[in-house]
């Protein structure tokens, strides 16, 4: 290759670097035609999930504990509007009662395997008396 090629190659990528930095970002997207209604919600299966839950003794146990009657609990429910109701009965589904045990366990060996490897590499004995 010759000194003038590079040299006319070599401002030919200055000029069209300058020329992609120079063009502005464009942020667009899809945007709907028209608004979507989710009307869908059936407040009715919605208040079904919702006592369900509300019916099982831990909950109910510790919702006396902290203090509210089933007639607040039933007076709050009513008070909420369609889509309140149907994210609650939403985030219902969430809520695992008195699990995560397991998941904690296989953290704690996870991290127990971690640390023997690396003492097993770093050629270091850990012994217990």
């Amino acid at each position: 290759m010759t000194k003038p090629f590079l040299k006319c190659v070599s401002w030919y990528l200055v000029v069209a670097m300058f020329i992609l930095g120079a063009v502005p970002n464009v942020y667009a997207g899809l945007s709907p035609s028209e608004v979507i209604n989710i009307s869908g919600v059936d407040r009715a299966s919605d208040l079904q999930s919702i006592q369900n839950i509300l019916e099982m003794k831990m909950v109910a146990q510790r919702l006396n504990q902290i203090g509210f009657t089933k007639n607040e609990i039933q007076a709050r429910l009513c008070q909420l509007d369609d889509d309140q109701i149907h994210r609650l009965a939403l985030n219902l589904d969430d809520i695992k009662i008195g699990s995560g045990g397991f998941e904690v366990l296989v953290v704690v060996l996870l991290i127990g395997i971690l640390i023997a490897v690396w003492l097993r590499v770093m050629g270091k004995k850990v012994i217990i008396q």
